[in-house]
């Protein structure tokens, strides 16, 4: 387990890594995001993308359920914002797909002893190493006692 006195500016993790499966994509998209170049191979190849893509909601659904299973377990409290989100590259079907985070802000508590917070900027990249996510995430989180 990790807690705000383990997390230090400079602190990076690989948080984990997913692949994208078609079916999984399409399902999720036609749920919460049923844009045609989501869900529809033709539509798809017709777009912008040449293809399939993946909805930003089903990166940040695949985003939270990695820093879930994260081997640290950083023991949060309560996220306090997602800032600066990117989406600079789309995210393919097939893909494998990289999620690394690094400690850019840590500032104790002014009123509560027990609890700090920290800025991660995390970033998702496919294997070519291109960025297809990169937000920049506030967390408040406990203290060692």
């Amino acid at each position: 387990m990790k807690y705000f006195d383990d997390i230090e500016v400079g602190y990076r993790s690989l948080v984990g890594t997913y692949t994208l499966e078609r079916t999984e994509m399409i399902e999720f998209a036609r749920q919460w995001d049923p844009q045609p170049f989501h869900l529809d191979e033709n539509a798809a190849k017709a777009s912008i993308f040449g293809g399939l893509v993946a909805s930003s909601a089903y990166l940040f659904a695949i985003c939270t359920r990695l820093f879930f299973e994260h081997k640290d377990q950083i023991q949060i409290l309560a996220m306090l914002g997602k800032d600066t989100i990117r989406l600079p590259n789309p995210a393919k079907v097939d893909e494998t797909l990289s999620y690394w985070t690094e400690c850019i802000k840590h500032t104790p508590s002014a009123r509560k002893n027990d609890r700090g917070v920290i800025v991660l900027a995390d970033t998702v990249e496919n294997a070519q190493g291109e960025a297809v996510l990169t937000q920049e995430v506030t967390l408040l989180l406990m203290r060692k006692n």
